[in-house]
């Protein structure tokens, strides 16, 4: 998916209008518009504040590398595992697992 795509999609999810989005991140009106039509690409700096703005990363919003389905918060939760003591994270991957497993079930018996 293109930037302009992924813009225009978190600006709605959001619930934000193009005035909104530019208020959050000092970048105008007409260039945020620019930007939706993919007339013009944001430089990095305006794209780190537009990511910042919708609490994404840019990897989420250039819509690549590893990291590109998941927002912030899932990366902080995902550091946050990672820092727990090895028994902890253990126990935690136990009920993940638990209620994943659940979650599939009822996907395949519906």
């Amino acid at each position: 998916m293109k930037i302009n795509k992924i813009l225009i999609e978190l600006r709605k999810e959001k619930g934000w209008s193009q005035s909104d989005l530019a208020s959050k991140t000092g970048v105008s009106q007409v260039m945020v518009g620019k930007y939706e039509r993919g007339d013009a690409i944001p430089s990095f700096e305006v794209a780190k504040k537009i990511a910042d703005a919708f609490e994404v990363s840019l990897d989420y919003l250039v819509g690549e590398g590893q990291n590109a389905k998941f927002d912030k918060k899932i990366l902080q939760r995902i550091q946050d595992i990672q820092n727990l003591d090895t028994d902890t994270r253990s126990i935690l991957f136990d009920v993940i697992d638990t209620y994943l497993r659940d979650a599939k079930a009822r996907v395949a018996y519906s």
